[in-house]
């Protein structure tokens, strides 16, 4: 599979929260987040400071998150490009490439439901 069908099934499985509010999806990544939970239960990880251990710590913490995709569509709509860090078990790097993707189909989406011309 090659980059660009990756980053674009990787967008398709976020449709599905294209009409979730943002508090909603706040509300569940902060109730059900792993990470959120180590915070909430005195467990936070050793950070390192070194940039590649700390994103593999957070990617394997992430890795067996419930909300990994309520997660990842929360940092889209709010970071956007400017992301930074691991979210929804994704590099900084990864959600950048993700990104413009995500942002096509949202937008080919809302053209449909206007009645406009789809890409």
């Amino acid at each position: 599979m090659n980059p660009d069908d990756h980053f674009e099934e990787m967008a398709a499985g976020l449709d599905r929260y294209a009409t979730v509010p943002e508090d909603v999806l706040l509300d569940v990544v902060t109730r059900d987040g792993a990470c959120m939970w180590l915070y909430t239960n005195e467990n936070e990880p050793s950070w390192t400071g070194d940039e590649v251990s700390d994103r593999e710590l957070a990617a394997r913490i992430c890795a067996g998150c419930p909300v990994r995709r309520e997660c990842l569509e929360l940092e889209l709509r709010t970071a956007g490009p400017a992301t930074v860090g691991v979210w929804g078990a994704l590099s900084d790097e990864d959600r950048r490439a993700l990104y413009p993707v995500w942002v096509a189909r949202r937008s080919r989406a809302e053209s449909d439901v206007d009645g406009g011309p789809s890409a």
